[in-house]
């Protein structure tokens, strides 16, 4: 990231460039697994974060929530290797995920974000359980 971004994302918002600047720094030299652990993790934290910001009555903070969770499951759909005998549901349960996070953008319905949120830690705990 260049000195510029940097300094406009400083003006913006402290907490989302800590967020990002914590997010290139784990990008870095990750393995596959690590992208795939931290994809999951992001979809997740910004599923959590857009749920909050909904209890609070903060539209903006939300819709940023939504945004990057669906950035986040669209990483994960692009990554998904369509050869492996868990490819095909695996781009499934994302393209759905991906489409309900779209629709809770019109019509937010908290405990469907909290249930995907849920799956994704799962995923992402049974992925790193078999890793180790």
């Amino acid at each position: 990231m260049e000195r510029e971004e940097q300094l406009m994302l400083l003006r913006r918002d402290p907490g989302e460039t800590y967020r990002r600047v914590d997010f290139d720094a784990r990008v870095k030299g990750a393995s596959s697994l690590q992208l795939v652990a931290l994809c999951l993790e992001q979809a997740a934290g910004s599923l959590g974060r857009a749920i909050y910001a909904q209890e609070h009555g903060d539209n903006a903070a939300k819709s940023a929530a939504l945004t990057r969770a669906v950035a986040a499951i669209t990483a994960l759909e692009l990554g998904v290797d369509s050869t492996n005998p868990v490819g095909a549901p695996l781009l499934q349960l994302y393209q759905a995920a991906r489409r309900s996070i779209l629709d809770n953008a019109l019509r937010f319905d908290a405990p469907q974000l909290e249930t995907i949120r849920t799956d994704l830690l799962d995923i992402r705990e049974a992925m790193l359980g078999t890793a180790n």
